[in-house]
């Protein structure tokens, strides 16, 4: 019977054998695919001072961290934060203590991250992070590489059905120098209506101009085509370019969608954004795009995947055989059967059930025999 102090807190929760083992399946398969392709793994802590985590990224400040569990630390009598995203971890690293290793920098990471509040969309609060960055390169090369990356790593853990969808994080900003000014005191405005699809709200605040980009959206050649009509002066000319090479480098390994206004989740991303789907999961599997990192102001490109929601989506590993080692076993023959991929569950006691422990074979002499 569960007792009141057995509760656990809102948005945490155990993971059962099952679930735990299509997780870790999930997880090792992303990480050999990022270290296959060069990327080196790093393990920041799980804590840092605060302003460390808060102001590593461009566009992200210290007042920017309600998000984030804090406590005073005894020993140094600073502000403590849990991280709740692992990427300005790796860009600290990548600006200190990596600062002089050659460029473009590959580093890969899996951690589990914290919030204080889930939104009502995704009510957990604890993630286990997977994501690699690659540091030193702000090009449409190093893009590809993070989103083909990304699809590989989800293939690898056994989705299906991946979408992409791509947006221009600092479009409202590259507009409104010229091609549709607005007053810096308009821009938030514009940017908030844009966020909720509001044509009458955009209107209202003075960004009549920016109507056409509510339209500019959906599957990608079709989004790409009406978002050019609408940058008659060029100024987002580059960015579509660009956006083009990395749709032609995805090719047909994953669908491919444009919503050019998309901010929620790319808050510190600059020129380039992408959120990443998989058929039958309704939440997104993962984002990344391009940033830079603050005080070195190096440019970076990486992705993020949550693989608790990634696992929901991955098959069931299959379980290795289970022998079971009786109690005086030859132990030689149970280590060889180990070595040969065999999973055994040693006796402790009479009376045991075999079978009710979950093996399928009982260890005789030097070799097992089926139940």
């Amino acid at each position: 019977m569960t007792q009141p102090n057995d509760l656990l807190p809102e948005g945490l929760e155990d993971r059962l054998p099952a679930e735990a083992a299509r997780i870790t399946a999930a997880m090792r398969a992303s990480l050999d695919v990022l270290g296959a392709h060069g990327y080196d793994r790093v393990r920041p802590p799980l804590l840092e001072f605060e302003a460390s985590l808060a102001g590593r990224m461009a566009g992200v400040t210290v007042g920017e961290t309600s998000t984030m569990f804090r406590f005073v630390d005894p020993a140094s009598l600073r502000t403590l934060a849990l991280r709740s995203d692992m990427t300005p971890q790796v860009g600290r690293i990548a600006a200190t203590s990596l600062a002089a290793a050659p460029r473009p920098l590959r580093l890969a990471y899996c951690g589990d991250t914290v919030v204080i509040k889930a939104s009502q969309l995704d009510p957990a609060r604890e993630r286990l992070q997977l994501g690699a960055e690659l540091i030193g390169s702000d090009s449409v090369a190093a893009a590809s590489e993070a989103v083909m990356l990304a699809i590989e790593a989800m293939k690898a853990a056994g989705l299906t059905g991946i979408s992409v969808d791509m947006t221009l994080p600092d479009l409202v900003d590259t507009l409104a120098e010229k091609a549709f000014p607005l007053a810096p005191e308009q821009i938030e405005a514009v940017r908030r209506e844009l966020d909720t699809k509001d044509a009458g709200g955009l209107r209202s605040a003075g960004g009549s101009a920016y109507l056409p980009l509510l339209y500019a959206t959906g599957p990608f050649d079709s989004a790409l085509a009406a978002l050019r009509a609408v940058d008659a002066g060029g100024a987002l000319k580059t960015r579509l370019d660009g956006l083009e090479k990395i749709a032609a480098s995805i090719g047909d390994a994953a669908r491919i969608t444009l919503d050019p206004t998309e901010r929620h989740g790319f808050e510190y991303q600059s020129w380039f954004g992408f959120t990443l789907y998989s058929e039958g999961l309704r939440r997104a599997v993962g984002r990344g795009g391009t940033y830079r990192i603050a005080g070195s102001d190096e440019p970076a490109t990486g992705f993020t995947l949550y693989v608790d929601r990634l696992a929901e989506g991955a098959p069931q590993p299959e379980a290795a055989r289970t022998c079971y080692l009786p109690l005086g076993h030859d132990r030689a023959a149970a280590a060889r059967l180990r070595a040969e991929g065999w999973r055994t569950v040693a006796q402790l006691a009479e009376a045991e059930d075999a079978k009710a422990l979950g093996c399928g074979w009982v260890l005789a002499g030097d070799n097992p025999i089926e139940l």
